[in-house]
């Protein structure tokens, strides 16, 4: 009986999860698609630079990378065990958490970007905290 209940709280702990990482993309993506909304953003991006920062090949990979990572965590946050499952978590969310806060102090970001930062760095720091406090079902 005490099995099926460790059983029961892993899996609803990886279901969480994986439903975090999802809310954080709805808001990265949500971020960046209002930001073409700005007046003048869509012509400076067709420049190759926005705010001094150049649109290079290496930029959009690492850029490209970085969202991998949190697209990634979508599914490994299901399939993963325990170990290498918290490990991730606590990895990938730091990392987000970092990206999305360097972000934040780029240039002046408008009042939208403000906002959906706050949202994406609450919800990377409470996958951190709820992957770091996640105890071992084996005891």
């Amino acid at each position: 009986m005490n099995s099926n209940r460790k059983t029961t709280e892993m899996e609803d702990r990886k279901v969480i999860l994986s439903t975090l990482w999802i809310f954080a993309m709805f808001n990265y993506v949500y971020a960046d698609i209002l930001t073409l909304f700005e007046p003048g953003m869509l012509e400076e991006i067709m420049t190759g630079s926005v705010g001094g920062i150049q649109f290079t090949q290496g930029f959009l990979l690492g850029a490209a990378i970085l969202m991998e990572t949190a697209i990634a965590m979508v599914l490994l946050s299901r399939v993963l065990k325990y170990r290498a499952n918290r490990w991730a978590n606590i990895s990938a969310g730091t990392i987000h958490t970092a990206a999305v806060s360097l972000s934040m102090f780029l240039g002046t970001p408008a009042l939208h970007y403000m906002f959906f930062g706050t949202i994406e760095i609450a919800c990377t720091l409470f996958i951190i905290w709820y992957a770091w406090t996640w105890p071992n079902p084996e005891g």
